[in-house]
């Protein structure tokens, strides 16, 4: 099995690729290719996932390609311990732990903590796009990617002037983990990355020297360590900023993302969210579901593992295509539709299962219902751009669109559509 998830089919309609997987009656396939191993039934996936004794996350950090050596040697001085998605027992239950203490996780704690500054964000970069009737704009740059990121910083009390490098400084490191970069982009995406995780380090040293007596989940995290290594080291605390820095927003993002371009590609059902915003939680929930942000997830496996007729020999690295997963028939009647009434979509796999379940999962949905709602409300008539072909970044895990082309329109739109559906077709779109 072939799997080129840097080629164009694959950038512009992974699910074709899905599909071929997932008809192949071993279920199970070794792409030579990627040196990886494809898991892609749903039955399958969710045991990988909430089994970390046989599938371990130590290398879900590490580059799927052979890194440069000029590279390497920059990669080898990020001393970040493990604490999230790369952490195995006996660290992650700790690190788990001391996030669920000082991280909101739940829809009414997330509401409590966090409501009003996702409320804030949005009613910001909603009226700044309004302001901008007739003219057209890019929703990835100005709108989807901008607002998860706003807000990620407010949780941890990083100021605006920071946002531009934290983007680049996060991006940087999915494109150089998932993607594939030529040799030269690797030494500056590492340098980026060494530089990003300082830039962290330092914004803990800041909360030490301050007395830690801010508001910020930084200062919330010391806190809870209350100066006690067992519980969590300062370095600790710098790595879980480091990860929330990047996964907080850049699947919020995605998720962003994806909900417009299948509400803006078939234009009545955006008629319908600006008509009745009740609709927008089942909309994201089947967002999510059918156009995953994260479509492939690295783990290695600790010990032999038969999946089906296939056994996957000790220490080798597997791809566990999420993408695929959420559309396994076996689990999804009529999976490559995109229904928002469908009453299976609870069986989605699009934050993970078991131990490493996204802690974010609830600030997630709480940004994308508060922003497609405001947004709809606000700019009822939002089109996409003529002729916009849907296209995304090349990589191997995170689903990113390049662009989201649009025109604001504030007028209620006129019954009928107003813009050509986004191509491939729908059924076969990611």
């Amino acid at each position: 099995m072939r799997l080129n998830p840097f080629g164009r089919i694959y950038l512009t309609d992974p699910a074709a690729m899905w599909r071929r997987i997932l008809d192949d009656p071993d279920g199970v396939q070794h792409a030579e290719d990627l040196g990886l191993w494809l898991i892609s039934r749903h039955a399958h996936v969710r045991r990988a996932l909430s089994d970390p004794a046989t599938f371990g996350n130590s290398l879900t950090l590490a580059p799927v390609y052979e890194v440069c050596p000029e590279a390497l040697s920059v990669i080898m001085r990020l001393d970040v311990p493990p604490t999230t998605v790369a952490a195995d027992p006996p660290v992650h239950p700790r690190t788990r732990r001391a996030l669920r203490a000082t991280f909101a996780n739940t829809p009414d704690r997330v509401e409590a903590a966090y409501g009003a500054i996702v409320r804030r964000r949005v009613d910001q970069l909603v009226s700044r796009l309004a302001a901008r009737s007739g003219q057209r704009v890019d929703l990835v740059r100005e709108f989807t990617s901008e607002l998860p990121l706003l807000v990620v910083l407010d949780i941890l009390g990083v100021p605006d002037t920071d946002v531009d490098r934290i983007r680049i400084w996060a991006d940087g490191q999915i494109a150089l983990i998932w993607g594939q970069p030529d040799p030269v982009e690797q030494v500056r995406l590492a340098r980026g990355l060494l530089e990003f995780w300082h830039y962290c380090q330092d914004l803990v040293r800041q909360r030490l020297d301050s007395g830690r007596d801010g508001d910020d989940y930084i200062c919330r995290a010391l806190a809870y360590r209350d100066d006690d290594d067992e519980v969590l080291t300062v370095t600790e605390v710098a790595s879980i900023a480091f990860n929330l820095l990047v996964a907080g927003h850049e699947t919020t993002a995605g998720l962003l993302a994806h909900a417009l371009d299948q509400a803006l590609s078939q234009p009545h059902r955006w008629r319908e969210m600006a008509a009745d915003p009740r609709c927008v939680p089942a909309f994201v929930a089947e967002t999510l579901r059918f156009a995953p942000a994260i479509d492939g997830w690295l783990r290695v496996t600790q010990r032999d593992v038969t999946l089906g007729e296939v056994t996957i020999p000790a220490g080798a690295r597997c791809l566990l295509l999420i993408g695929a997963a959420n559309r396994d028939p076996s689990v999804f009647a009529h999976p490559d539709r995109f229904d928002p009434h469908r009453t299976d979509v609870a069986d989605q796999l699009s934050f993970g299962h078991g131990p490493h379940f996204c802690i974010g999962a609830a600030l997630a949905r709480l940004e994308a219902d508060v922003a497609l709602t405001g947004l709809a409300a606000a700019i009822p008539g939002l089109r996409l751009t003529p002729g916009y072909r849907r296209s995304f970044k090349p990589n191997v895990a995170f689903r990113a669109h390049h662009a989201l082309p649009a025109t604001i329109d504030v007028t209620t739109p006129v019954d009928g559509p107003t813009a050509p559906p986004a191509a491939p077709a729908e059924a076969h779109a990611a």
